[in-house]
């Protein structure tokens, strides 16, 4: 089974790609998965520019085209995101919305980072909107707080053992689900 670790934020000077590492390293260890690390910068989604509703799966743009191949070749989802006004990114957003049939039948966990909460609203509302998209997006969330304390001088986000230890659950409780999901999805 396919997991796409998704680093959620593209701003410059952003801290999602040192803490997905992080989380990429215990879904390596866990052991379950085929892991990859992608990154939403990496596919530069202009705004919803598709003229056709995501449903009919008719896109125009090769940045459309490949992530609907990236969405569509994975199992589940580790969404990455930290906290912006209480929200997920605008750029996590408008990548899910730019798909849409994609996202079916398959499980996600977010990990958030961000202030005292440590993201946990952005990741509230993150949950709310996969599961508008047919995402099981599962409750055990890892919210990293006050994610400044966790990065060295290098810039190395180091985990205290809490956070390994959400990781590893919320990795457990993915692979439970995403078997069965395949089977739904494979359904038609």
């Amino acid at each position: 089974m396919k997991l796409n670790i998704i680093i959620g934020s593209t701003r410059p000077g952003r801290v999602s790609p040192k803490i997905a590492k992080w989380v990429e390293s215990v879904a390596r260890e866990h052991g379950k998965f085929e892991v990859e690390l992608v990154d939403l910068a990496d596919f530069n989604l202009p705004l919803l520019d598709e003229p056709a509703h995501p449903r009919m799966q008719k896109y125009e743009h090769e940045h459309t085209k490949k992530w609907s191949a990236s969405v569509s070749a994975a199992d589940a989802f580790v969404f990455v995101t930290p906290e912006y006004d209480y929200f997920p990114t605008a750029a996590l957003i408008n990548a899910i919305q730019a798909l849409s049939l994609e996202w079916g039948y398959k499980p996600a966990g977010v990990v958030s980072y961000g202030g005292i909460s440590g993201g946990l609203r952005a990741a509230q509302e993150l949950r709310t909107l996969l599961g508008n998209l047919n995402v099981h997006a599962i409750p055990q969330v890892v919210p990293v707080p006050l994610f400044p304390k966790f990065i060295d001088e290098n810039g190395t986000f180091t985990a205290v053992e809490e956070m390994n230890a959400g990781a590893k659950a919320m990795l457990d409780e993915l692979y439970k689900w995403t078997g069965p999901l395949a089977g739904m999805r494979n359904q038609g």
